[in-house]
């Protein structure tokens, strides 16, 4: 099987351990992700970014293995239960085809909409271990056990851990991809780095463990593979802040939030909505959906849903779902980003709430304090499991965090972007009230 990609090029499964991928594109869990989009609600302040988690898993899948070309063609002197098999190379291909399986609509917002649902990586992991599922039955024909492995694999778990961090870890096939295919679909250039010499610059080193013993790791090859993992890095963390965290997108995400809060309140009251899913309303009152009811969610059902919902007799729900469709999102008020700012947010959020109120508008769905963050580089200490480390000529292994020095700057170190997000119809009043309030003057 030859495809063509947009970042990779032409895309080639035509290897013995390659099979597995044939076998698993032709079932309905995996073509379900042609119907979610990797990047959920961006496209409507990126209009390129319409591309699904079918492509990405397909992106990762290649990714995986070049890395298994690299890694197999190394001579590096392992013991034989430290070496990948023909069997741990088609597991991994096959996790890293199904490592976002379980992903719900609108991309990772879907996981924050229910308090209690379970993340999107419990749903794949039900689909993998799903006896009924056809993504269980087509592993199982690659020999007993395999659904159970490649489970563990997609959780970062393998008797050979540097493969597990392959697949689930600080350097791994997702990120490796979706940095690459999220930039060039949104037009941002910040997420550009060199794939090709990074892989090239990858080994595997003996590294010290948690319990005096010492085990391979994925490790970068000597001080001419940092330009290559510092480039990765720089270009996670610039995405973070240009697209992920965009003001916008995460307005967006507060508004499709507040549909859903809304839509659940009147589910509890005892209101039926037609054409909403099943595992929407089971959701909305507390029980766990089932696996075939998540199933059923698709990016096409939950906008239907919200196209219905602007219909509805509740003004709430109504205004709310017409803003969504229309485009009419809410603004955002930047905050301070210091951890010592953190009783001013809350100030100025009660502040926002209250002239909300007394516009009319429900303080609680339509005011919302917005607090993204992320560790651009995480390193952990003592160089446990999932670390990386820098294999050095004639030195010992040393931490990625202790040899580069952009690294070191940002290992473990959170950042946050606070902002306020309300109705467009109070920017100047809710402007007016925080400006003395920023400025120290009350």
């Amino acid at each position: 099987m030859i495809l063509r990609d947009p970042i990779h090029g032409l895309i080639a499964f035509e290897g013995a351990r390659e099979r597995v991928v044939h076998a698993l594109l032709r079932t309905r869990e995996v073509q379900r992700l042609r119907r979610v989009r990797q990047l959920g609600l961006a496209s409507l302040v990126f209009p390129g970014a319409e591309h699904s988690r079918f492509a990405h898993a397909l992106g990762a899948a290649h990714v995986m293995s070049r890395l298994l070309d690299r890694l197999t063609s190394l001579d590096v002197p392992l013991p034989p239960e430290q070496r990948i098999d023909d069997a741990s190379a088609q597991e991994a291909i096959a996790a890293a085809l199904l490592h976002d399986l379980g992903h719900g609509p609108y991309s990772h917002l879907f996981e924050y909409v229910l308090p209690g649902a379970p993340r999107h990586e419990a749903w794949t992991e039900q689909f993998l271990r799903d006896e009924t599922s056809e993504v269980h039955q087509v592993l199982e024909t690659f020999g007993q056990g395999t659904a159970q492995r490649v489970a563990e694999l997609v959780m970062g778990r393998h008797r050979l851990a540097y493969l597990g961090h392959a697949i689930s870890g600080t350097l791994d096939v997702d990120r490796c991809d979706y940095l690459l295919r999220d930039s060039h679909m949104t037009g941002v250039r910040y997420g550009i780095y060199d794939l090709d010499w990074l892989l090239r610059a990858l080994t595997l080193g003996q590294a010290p463990h948690a319990d005096g013993t010492s085990r391979p790791v994925l490790a970068i090859e000597g001080r001419k593979g940092l330009p290559p993992i510092e480039g990765f890095f720089l270009a996670r963390n610039f995405m973070y802040q240009q697209v992920y965290h965009h003001k916008a997108v995460r307005a967006a995400e507060v508004l499709v939030r507040a549909i859903l809060a809304r839509a659940s309140e009147l589910v509890r009251e005892g209101h039926q909505f037609a054409w909403l899913p099943r595992a929407l309303s089971q959701g909305a009152l507390g029980e766990q959906a089932l696996l075939g009811d998540y199933f059923a969610l698709d990016d096409a059902s939950l906008s239907h849903a919200i196209a219905g919902f602007q219909h509805e007799r509740d003004p709430l729900l109504t205004d709310l779902s017409r803003r969504f469709f229309a485009r009419a999102l809410p603004k955002t008020f930047p905050l301070p980003d210091s951890a010592e700012a953190e009783p001013l947010w809350q100030r100025c959020h009660a502040v926002a709430a209250d002239i909300a109120a007394r516009h009319g508008f429900r303080p609680d769905l339509y005011v919302w304090l917005d607090l993204p963050s992320d560790v651009p580089f995480s390193e952990p200490e003592g160089g446990t499991d999932g670390a990386l480390w820098v294999a050095l000529r004639h030195r010992p292994m040393a931490l990625l965090g202790d040899v580069s020095f952009l690294l070191k700057q940002l290992k473990n170190k959170r950042t946050v972007r606070p902002r306020l997000i309300f109705p467009g119809e109070l920017r100047e009043p809710i402007g007016a009230a925080l400006e003395p309030l920023l400025l120290g003057g009350a």
